[in-house]
Order: C-alpha cells, then structure tokens, then sequence
C-alpha cells in the first residue's frame, strides 16, 4: 500500500506517541522516498503541556498534526498538511498504524459520514479500502500493523484483552507502570488503594466489582483483562511523556 501511495498518514495515540510509532514502515516510506506525516489522535486524552512536550520531540524528524478524531479538533490542520504534502492530484494517501490507534475514525472525518467501521475493539479493520474522500484526495484505510514483539500487543492496544491466555503479566506490567507515575490514578478510576503489589490489587479489583469464582474465589484474570480494556478504550486516560522515554 505503501508503494501504490503519494503521502503515508501515519496514526498514533497521544497516550504514548514514541510506543505506538512503527519505525519499520518509516523506514520503508523513507526508502521509497514517500512523505510521512505523523498524526497524533486521542490528543483531548492528555494535558496541552505534555503535547506540546511531545511536538518538539517528534516534529524534529516529521510533519506533525496532532488532533482528536472523535471530537473532530484539529482535523482542519490534517487537511492543510495534506494539501501542502504534494501537489500531485488527485493525491493518494495511505493511513497506517497499529490497531485501535483511530485510522477509521479519522477517514470517516474526512470523508464526513461512517463510510470505514470503526470500533475501539483492536484489529476491526481487516481490508484494504480505498475511498474517494474529496476531488483532490484519496484514501487507502489499511489493517492495523503489528509489531513483532508480541509481549508488547496488549500494552499498546494492539491485542484484545479477550485474546489473551494469561492476561495477568501484561496487566501487571502496565499498572507498575501507572504507579510508578501516578498510583492516585488507579485509587480514583478504580477505588482501589495501591500497595506497591499489582496481583494485590488485581484481587481487590475483583471482588470490589464482583468478579468471583466458586467458594468466592477473586477471578484475577477477568480484573486484568478489565484493566487492560480500560487502557484500550480510554477510560484510563493515562499518559507517558518523552521523559519516560529518556527523550528532552
């Protein structure tokens, strides 16, 4: 797809913008000497000063737009940077990026009607669609990407909860994350206390909501799995900034 496009879109979430990039399909891009433009959804999720932070980052080596597809903010700098990347027309653009990062939700802006699906469930899209967006533009909504760690799926949205065997070491990893930054985050949404022990409070999280087995028994897989889909979702509107990637 790549190859058949002008100018690659490629999506990531504002949550994690460095995580959720696909430096293997930059690299390609670069290699057949197409303009990428980074877009960076979900932007309403996260603090104006944490963006700005990460603008400085990533528009050192990309064209940079960063919006919210859903609540339609920043989509008419989308536009512009799509006129401004090539004056081919009509212009072919391929929109990439892992599952559940927006691709559909942001073509079905542009296109003004739900013309692509779009669900917060990862790997919605499993076609190549091509669309007629505008007389000037057209658009290739293509299936998500997957990284080839597959350790790191569920984190960056890219595996459904449901999918996975043993859901518990990937939930666990993520709020040690979260608490690392922020423990008041998970106390709030969940109204469970922190104790510096995820499996504690995994079992906490199942009986405050119910999640039993026979004799009572906390099911600390379903509270795991609840944790990563709130992740997922956006219920969870936790953030990484460029610090926590070692970036100034």
């Amino acid at each position: 797809m790549i190859k058949q496009a002008d100018v690659v879109v490629e999506v990531v979430d504002a949550r994690d913008p460095w995580g959720t990039r696909s430096r293997e399909v930059e690299k390609f891009a670069d290699a057949l000497g197409k303009q990428v433009i980074v877009v960076v959804n979900k932007a309403d999720l996260v603090p104006k000063g944490i963006l700005e932070k990460w603008a400085r980052i990533l528009r050192r080596e990309r064209k940079t737009v960063f919006i919210s597809a859903t609540k339609r903010l920043g989509t008419r700098l989308l536009w512009k940077a799509l006129r401004e990347a090539t004056n081919k027309r009509p212009v072919l653009v391929a929109v990439v990026g892992i599952p559940n990062v927006g691709k559909s939700t942001i073509i079905n802006y542009l296109k003004g009607s739900h013309s692509v699906g779009a669900s917060p469930i990862p790997g919605y899209t499993r076609h190549v669609t091509r669309l007629r967006v505008a007389r000037w533009l057209r658009v290739l909504d293509t299936p998500g990407i997957v990284p080839r760690n597959p350790e790191e799926l569920a984190l960056i949205s890219a595996l459904r909860p449901e999918a996975l065997d043993d859901p518990v070491p990937i939930a666990t990893r993520f709020l040690e994350l979260v608490a690392k930054k922020n423990p008041k985050l998970l106390e709030d949404l969940y109204g469970v206390g922190w104790e510096n022990n995820p499996l504690l409070f995994l079992e906490k999280l199942a009986r405050r909501r119910g999640m039993l087995g026979k004799g009572g028994t906390p099911l600390i897989e379903e509270a795991a799995r609840t944790v990563i889909r709130d992740w997922q979702t956006g219920r969870n509107n936790f953030y990484l900034e460029p610090e926590d990637y070692g970036l100034e």
